[in-house]
């Protein structure tokens, strides 16, 4: 029998508790949820619950006679039910009178309407809908349309949007992205028959590989090193080198960021850059306005692993949507990839010579084979009819379903 983390719920070889930042909120958020989604590892209402401090868990179906509930209820003016619905109010109404308390349903869509269902209580409190800034990253579940998130999406678009500081709530999705990824990656690497299919369309390619080839004008690649301490010094790790291409116009940033703490014994060696060369660095924020400034509305990153983006959540830099190449890599090749450069080599990528220093250098260069090369394969398995397929429409009804 697998161990379970007593905290998260899920397998210790998949926890992800460390990720799980400290968030808190104006807005009091209170979770119910059906009991069939509490069985369900994959599930975010819990993850959420974790990140907020100001935020509260019930599970169950009918809370007829729930003390809880009823007290909320009793103050309609100061509490909003997070469902659409056509009499569901939008986020910027609902920002003229923010409530005090938000209420989220947790569970599929079809278990959700039939909690609410089930509560007067929650149907006669007043309802927010809202319409999400992108797609969900939730790759690991169906959802019933394009415009739908996860819990823990929906909640982070919300209190980002109530509140303001949209940045500071983002990185709860630190935790949901490892999650997803993690399994996502498992599923790629596992042997035998896969326990489920996880897209329906025979045709499809996996997402990552379709988001590389059709955002590929809006692709940065990133890739970043780490003045990285021991783990018993007990000191973050921080950004030390970060660089960026744009594939589709050859545009490139190299920053070498001087450390704020004390540098680490072993970051010269790793990062393979000189000590002086470290010390001499712009400042982070420096290097980060300069990375800010090179990115373009719509752009959406792509990184071989999701470090560099929790290097760069760390010190508060608003993340973009990202790709997570190492899966896409390791779908395409249908094995496991080892590390970017090797992964260039069983992709049978044309090598592109390193442009910046150290090892950041070289595995940007790599990074960018890698990404043209899935790219082509993304293209080629991308039927004609999808290919001249218009946008569709993204209804507004939105809110959170898992």
């Amino acid at each position: 029998m697998r161990s379970l983390c007593l905290r998260c719920l899920r397998p210790q070889a998949t926890c992800y508790c460390a990720r799980v930042p400290r968030v808190d909120s104006r807005t009091h958020v209170v979770f119910l949820q059906h009991p069939r989604e509490r069985r369900v590892a994959i599930g975010t209402a819990r993850m959420a619950h974790l990140s907020l401090p100001n935020s509260e868990l019930h599970v169950g179906v009918d809370f007829t006679g729930h003390a809880r509930l009823a007290e909320l209820a009793a103050r309609p003016e100061r509490v909003a039910v997070l469902f659409p619905g056509e009499e569901a109010m939008s986020l910027e109404e609902a920002r003229a009178n923010p409530p005090e308390t938000l209420i989220v349903v947790d569970g599929t869509w079809p278990l959700a309407r039939k909690l609410v269902k089930t509560n007067p209580l929650l149907a006669g409190l007043p309802r927010i809908g809202f319409v999400p800034r992108r797609p969900s990253n939730y790759r690991i579940r169906a959802e019933p349309a394009d415009h739908c998130v996860s819990t823990i999406e929906a909640v982070v678009e919300v209190l980002g949007l109530l509140e303001g500081g949209q940045e500071r709530f983002d990185t709860l999705l630190g935790a949901f992205d490892f999650m997803v990824d993690t399994q996502l990656e498992r599923q790629s690497t596992r042997e035998g028959p896969g326990r489920k299919r996880l897209y329906k369309s025979p045709w499809r390619p996996p997402l990552e590989l379709r988001s590389i080839a059709e955002d590929f004008e809006h692709l940065v690649l990133l890739y970043a090193e780490a003045n990285a301490h021991p783990q018993e010094e007990n000191l973050p790790s921080e950004l030390a080198h970060l660089v960026a291409v744009r594939p589709s116009t050859g545009e490139r940033l190299e920053a070498v960021l001087a450390p704020r703490q004390p540098l680490a014994r072993s970051t010269s060696l790793h990062v393979e850059l000189s000590e002086a060369e470290l010390l001499a660095g712009e400042s982070v924020e420096a290097g980060l306005a300069r990375f800010q400034a090179f990115l373009r509305p719509g752009d959406k990153l792509a990184v071989w692993t999701m470090f560099a983006l929790d290097l760069l959540r760390r010190d508060g830099f608003p993340v973009p949507e990202a790709v997570n190449v190492r899966l896409a890599s390791a779908r395409a090749l249908k094995q496991k990839t080892g590390g970017v450069e090797q992964a260039a080599e069983l992709l049978g990528a044309p090598r592109i010579e390193p442009w910046a220093r150290g090892r950041a250098g070289r595995r940007i260069a790599a990074l960018e084979a890698v990404v043209r090369a899935l790219a082509e394969r993304g293209r080629a398995t991308e039927p004609p009819a999808r290919r001249s397929m218009a946008q569709g429409h993204v209804p507004p009804e939105r809110g959170g379903g898992n």
